[in-house]
């Protein structure tokens, strides 16, 4: 009984199969399609991988990522250059007021927009456009200063219970839920009634007092975690020390919703530096402080608005902006939002 002839190899409706050292793709009619050699390996070269690889097939990792979608958010333009604005007036206000915040002319006061001071002048005849600009320096000078120290206090804090745990992480929880008790304003009112500096570190000092509880809490639930991650059970049992798993593998991975919060709570600082400046406790004159200026000008509202509405507006845009920029960071951290 005569055998079956084999089938001819590569063959596909009838076609023929390639030489030695080609390529074969199918096509969609069921075909085949030759490609030569050197148009394989070009396609093999061709820069950037599947996705969630970089140009060289390289994993991405969460900041790539998170900047390369910051880079598309035009909440995150708006409000960083918002941001970049602020802070350059407040290391160079001369740059846009030329004027002396503290020259006033008693003979100008609550007079309306004139050439050269376009928001008028306030209570004492000082010019409110040179004092807006002036008191940006002090509004991002405290929110900077109190977010940095709230953040490291907290994360260190925090990261050490959410790490250890035990009798420390016990404790810790302990003292944040008496401090959390604690109102913000009332503390405030408290306990700067007694400071007669008029600086601004009494106001930050208050602010890092009471604001590092909530970072902690935050450090210590995202380094608990990470510790669980298998990178880190696995370093763990190669005999990595306790400082090289928190600062190599677990600070990372776990700093990413400490950056968000503090970015929020940042403008947040801002308004209560102006609170409890309005209310006589924070900020003292002659330091220029949107607070201050909008405190003096209250009980004038009626016959001159413009004192009142120049430093709140300016106070307004400080705190949505840094928000907006809280907001916008928290899209591109957070990978369930993807």
């Amino acid at each position: 009984m005569p055998e079956p002839e084999p089938p001819e190899p590569y063959s596909s409706g009838g076609g023929r199969a390639p030489e030695d050292g080609g390529a074969i793709a199918a096509t969609g009619a069921g075909g085949a399609m030759d490609l030569a050699t050197s148009e394989g390996r070009t396609l093999e070269k061709t820069p950037g991988g599947p996705e969630g690889t970089g140009p060289a097939g390289k994993p991405r990792s969460l900041w790539s990522d998170a900047w390369r979608d910051l880079r598309r958010n035009p909440i995150f333009i708006i409000s960083g250059l918002v941001i970049v604005f602020l802070v350059i007036i407040s290391i160079w206000p001369s740059l846009i007021a030329s004027g002396n915040p503290l020259s006033c002319d008693l003979a100008k006061a609550q007079e309306g927009s004139q050439p050269g001071h376009p928001f008028g002048f306030n209570g004492q005849g000082c010019d409110v456009y040179t004092r807006t600009v002036y008191g940006a320096r002090t509004s991002v000078t405290v929110g900077v200063c109190a977010t940095v120290g709230v953040a490291l206090l907290g994360s260190v804090l925090g990261g050490l219970a959410g790490f250890f745990g035990g009798a420390w992480d016990a404790i810790l929880s302990r003292v944040t839920d008496v401090f959390f008790a604690i109102p913000v304003v009332l503390g405030g009112l408290v306990l700067l009634s007694v400071v007669t500096s008029s600086t601004v570190w009494p106001v930050i000092g208050f602010m890092v007092l009471l604001g590092w509880p909530q970072l902690s809490r935050i450090a210590r639930g995202s380094v608990i975690t990470a510790k669980q991650n298998d990178y880190v059970q696995a370093a763990r049992a190669l005999g990595a020390s306790n400082s090289r798993m928190m600062l190599r593998h677990i600070l990372p991975n776990a700093i990413a919703p400490v950056i968000v919060v503090a970015t929020i709570a940042l403008g947040t600082y801002i308004s209560l530096e102006a609170t409890l400046s309005y209310l006589g406790v924070g900020l003292k004159p002659p330091t220029v402080s949107w607070g201050i200026d909008i405190s003096s000008a209250s009980q004038y509202i009626r016959n001159a608005p413009h004192m009142l509405l120049w430093p709140a507006g300016a106070l307004a845009v400080t705190v949505l902006a840094f928000i907006m920029l809280g907001d916008a960071v928290r899209d591109a951290l957070d990978p369930k939002l993807r």
